[in-house]
């Protein structure tokens, strides 16, 4: 498994995960949420996102195969919301909206999902699969989780230090990112496609 470790590849997923998450622009959203009085658990908050982002990553593809589908057409649809998640990073408007009904507790809701383990976030996964081998994914993972536990258990520490102009900074810079990555990854796996098709013709 480790022989098909890449560091590039390592790091390109690191980073699609990272802009993805972004628990640093998440950062004042847990400030809000424990000047409401909620408590936020660093420890469950980690655990849980590392659960369900490797539950996905394995079962997503048996998932898609029940719906007749391959990677690559997942990777298309994918790449389709990555880019809308981008454009509200950029632009600061709201798409994906919470319904009243969203549960209030906020060590899983809202912060583990639909904040860090997502829609997105678990799209993207099953997205850069058919880009990555999986060790570097995993690893990517990993390193992720560890990051979101040092950000959630000190959070105010890194708004204090960093300031909210610092944050709403990355904010965008992630979302640029995010947006070329979502470009990426549609005309990657359309044009394997539109190949497929021929090639079934």
């Amino acid at each position: 498994m480790f022989s098909q470790f890449d560091l590039q590849q390592f790091i390109g997923a690191f980073v699609v995960l990272f802009a993805i998450i972004d628990i640093t622009g998440s950062v004042p959203i847990i400030i809000n949420l424990q000047k409401h009085g909620k408590k936020i658990n660093a420890e469950k908050v980690s655990i849980y996102s590392f659960i369900m982002f490797i539950v996905f990553f394995y079962v997503g593809e048996v998932f898609l195969q029940l719906f007749n589908l391959n990677l690559s057409s997942f990777a298309v649809a994918g790449s389709l919301i990555i880019f809308i998640m981008a454009l509200e990073m950029i632009l600061d408007i709201e798409i994906f909206r919470e319904g009243p009904d969203t549960p209030k507790d906020a060590t899983f809701v809202p912060l583990v999902f639909p904040l860090i383990a997502g829609a997105g976030a678990l799209t993207t996964l099953l997205s850069i699969r058919a880009q990555y081998a999986d060790v570097n994914v995993i690893l990517a993972i990993i390193f992720n989780v560890i990051f979101v536990y040092i950000v959630v258990k000190f959070a105010k520490f890194i708004q204090k230090k960093l300031g909210v102009g610092c944050i709403y900074f990355m904010k965008k810079c992630f979302g640029i990112i995010l947006l070329a990555i979502s470009l990426k990854l549609f005309l990657t796996n359309l044009t394997i496609l539109i190949q497929e098709i021929s090639q079934s013709l």
